[in-house]
C-alpha cells in the first residue's frame, strides 16, 4: 500500500522525501524522487543531520512491525503537538493505541485505504484525532489522494464498519469473478472464456457504477427483464437466505473481527 502511494506522489510530483523500504532497491522506479534508507534509525538520524524536518510522517507498515518503529521516530517528533502530522495507514491500530507510543500531544491522522489503491482507483476513510489543523489535515489528504477518493469522518468507531465494506470489499468482488468463471466452466464454457468473461463482466459493471450517476439497484433493475434469464438468476441470489443474508452477516464479521483488532 506504501509502494502504491509512493507511485502516486511521484505521479503527481509530490515534495521529495525520505522513503524507509528495505524490500526496495535504490533503482526501483517508485523511489525515483526519494532517499531511500533501509531502516527507520537510518532515516530519522540522517534527516536530523540535514536539518530536516519533515510536515508528515507516513506509517505503512504492518501493525506487527509497529511497536519497533514507533519509538524511533521519536526525535523526529519532538515534544509532539509542535511536530508533524503522523498519517497511518495501518490496519487495527486506534489513535489511542498510536498516541500511547509517541510523544505527547503528536497530532495524528488514522486512515483505512484499500488495495485498487495501487492503480491509485483506491478509497481512503480517514479521522483526525486531537490537534490536527487544516493544513495538516489537507497535506494528508492530498497524500491520500495519490492513491484514489478519500473521505473524512468525525467518528473514529465508524472505521471498522469501513474496514469491513471497502478495505475487505475488494475480496468479496474477486470472490464473485471466481465464483463466475468456476459456475461458467460448470456449465460448459472453456476455462480461458469463462476466465475472460468472468473478470470482463466484473470488472466493466464496476466500471459503469463509477461512471453513472444512478444508484446500484436502479442499474440492477435496467438489466433485468421481466421474465428473463437476469431475472431468473436473480430470485435465486436475492432469495432472503442467499445474498441479502451472506453479504450482512459478512460485512457483520469483518466489522466485528476489526473492532477485535484494534482493542
Amino acid at each position: 500500500m506504501g509502494q502504491a502511494m509512493l507511485t502516486g506522489w511521484n505521479a503527481r510530483n509530490l515534495a521529495p522525501s525520505a522513503v524507509v523500504a528495505p524490500s526496495l532497491d535504490a533503482g526501483h522506479h517508485a523511489v525515483s524522487r526519494h532517499d531511500l534508507f533501509r531502516d527507520t534509525p537510518s532515516a530519522v538520524a540522517a534527516l536530523l543531520e540535514a536539518g530536516t524536518r519533515p510536515a508528515a510522517i507516513v506509517l505503512a507498515v504492518k501493525p506487527q512491525k509497529a511497536d519497533a518503529v514507533l519509538p524511533a521516530l521519536a526525535p523526529l517528533l519532538g515534544d509532539g503537538a509542535a511536530g508533524p502530522v503522523v498519517l497511518s495507514i495501518m490496519a487495527g491500530r486506534t489513535l489511542a493505541a498510536l498516541a500511547a507510543q509517541l510523544p505527547a500531544g503528536s497530532r495524528l491522522v488514522r486512515s483505512m485505504p484499500n488495495t485498487p489503491a495501487a492503480i491509485g482507483r483506491g478509497v481512503t476513510v480517514a479521522v483526525a484525532g486531537a490537534g490536527v489543523d487544516t493544513v495538516q489535515r489537507n497535506l494528508c489528504d492530498r497524500l491520500l489522494r495519490a492513491a484514489g477518493a478519500v473521505e473524512w469522518v468525525e467518528n473514529e468507531a465508524l472505521l471498522d464498519a469501513v474496514t469491513a465494506v471497502s478495505g475487505s470489499g475488494p475480496a468479496y468482488v474477486f470472490l464473485l469473478a471466481e465464483l463466475l468463471e468456476r459456475a461458467g466452466t460448470a456449465q460448459g464454457l472453456p476455462p480461458a472464456l469463462a476466465r475472460t468473461l468472468a473478470r470482463a463482466t466484473v470488472s466493466g459493471a464496476g466500471a459503469l457504477l463509477d461512471a453513472l450517476p444512478d444508484d446500484a439497484d436502479a442499474l440492477r433493475r435496467a438489466v433485468t427483464s421481466p421474465g428473463g434469464t437476469t431475472e431468473q438468476a436473480l430470485s435465486v441470489l436475492m432469495a432472503p437466505e442467499n445474498w441479502p443474508s451472506a453479504v450482512s452477516d459478512a460485512v457483520r464479521a469483518a466489522t466485528e473481527r476489526s473492532r477485535a483488532l484494534a482493542g
